[in-house]
């Protein structure tokens, strides 16, 4: 009776194992050579037409770096982003970190275009946005990272959880380090996709209170760089009008992605208050890791590629979850519902909508 209670232990324990093993994270899914089988072409064709994008808008690597994550806040790396309002969802496009914000949309939907003409059915739009992110990264002349795939898309959006986990340009540091941890992003994490600013730019309505009114005070914000402020203020005049300008995230090198986003945080010359915050708020454990990204390009980029993969892991749906979309913009049993186009024109392009 022992020996068979022992064997029904033993069994038990083994039933266990491998239903842990199968609810383990749907991260460790994930694998590079995913469509190596399916779609082996997959990465060349979505580089092909960010390249040639690329070409005539160099906005739009930072811009679909920040479409991912964007869309990797928000209920994980389902391409929940993507979806455009039904009769039965709400887009996350509506969102404030998005309203009038987000681009690429239309790029987007040109790469799926081109994939689902070399392999129908495949690839899921998450997947793309994961890809495109990267390659984004490599034609700024940044790091390049295997991504993880095998992502599926979700079947609904959250607007209201957008408006909660997108973090805003003027977060102080605590608000942001609270924003990432909520997504078990830790604080080197939060440094280093800030990083992602080192491309793109922005509309002068996300920092022109800095620039005449910081935290209700009637002055100018009294971390920036005096020569820079003036500089701003001629972009963004203080008029009260829309603050459609655009200016560049990195005023060292904007349309490359390197560790001068970090040089400039040090000079007071971060462009959003959420981007000057590691540097300059007082005693903040940001600020030695800004540091050694200053020192040390390829630590950054080490660190870029390693929270960039971590990001693209968070809340993916893998196996039998979600499906894999025919439009990006609507679910399948949906794909010919009424909808509200996209938002195509953009304000701001980097990594995080805060940043």
């Amino acid at each position: 009776m022992k020996c068979c209670d022992t064997m029904k232990v033993a069994l038990w324990c083994v039933v266990v194992v491998l239903i842990g093993a199968l609810s383990f994270s749907s991260e460790a899914q994930l694998d590079p050579s995913f469509y190596r089988n399916t779609c082996p072409k997959v990465h060349s064709i979505v580089r092909e037409v960010l390249r040639n994008v690329s070409k005539t808008d160099p906005r739009i690597l930072a811009s679909l770096m920040r479409v991912h994550f964007h869309d990797c806040f928000v209920q994980g790396c389902d391409a929940s982003i993507l979806l455009n309002n039904t009769d039965t969802i709400v887009s996350e496009q509506q969102a404030f970190g998005n309203n009038n914000s987000i681009r690429g949309l239309d790029v987007v939907n040109q790469i799926k275009t081109a994939v689902e003409n070399a392999c129908p059915g495949v690839v899921s739009c998450a997947d793309i946005l994961a890809l495109a992110a990267e390659i984004s990264s490599v034609l700024a002349h940044g790091p390049d990272w295997k991504v993880p795939l095998g992502r599926r898309d979700s079947l609904t959006a959250n607007l209201t959880l957008a408006n909660e986990n997108l973090p805003a340009p003027n977060f102080p540091l605590d608000r942001l380090k609270s924003a990432f941890s909520k997504q078990n992003l830790t604080v080197t994490d939060l440094v280093t996709l800030s990083g992602g600013h080192t491309i793109g730019r922005s509309q002068c309505r996300f920092f022109v209170d800095r620039l005449y009114n910081f935290n209700g005070t009637g002055s100018p914000d009294p971390t920036l760089n005096p020569t820079f402020l003036q500089v701003l203020q001629a972009i963004c005049p203080n008029d009260g009008g829309a603050g459609t300008n655009l200016t560049n995230l990195d005023v060292s090198t904007p349309d490359t992605f390197d560790n001068k986003y970090y040089s400039n945080l040090q000079s007071g010359k971060g462009l959003l208050q959420s981007d000057q915050e590691l540097f300059s708020t007082l005693g903040a454990e940001t600020i030695p890791i800004v540091n050694n990204f200053i020192n040390n390009q390829s630590l950054f980029f080490e660190n870029f590629k390693a929270s960039m993969i971590k990001m693209g892991n968070i809340g993916v749906l893998t196996g039998s979850r979600g499906e894999i979309r025919r439009q990006c913009n609507f679910v399948n049993s949906n794909s010919l519902g009424l909808a509200i186009p996209a938002t195509k024109d953009s304000s701001e392009d980097g990594v995080v909508s805060s940043i």
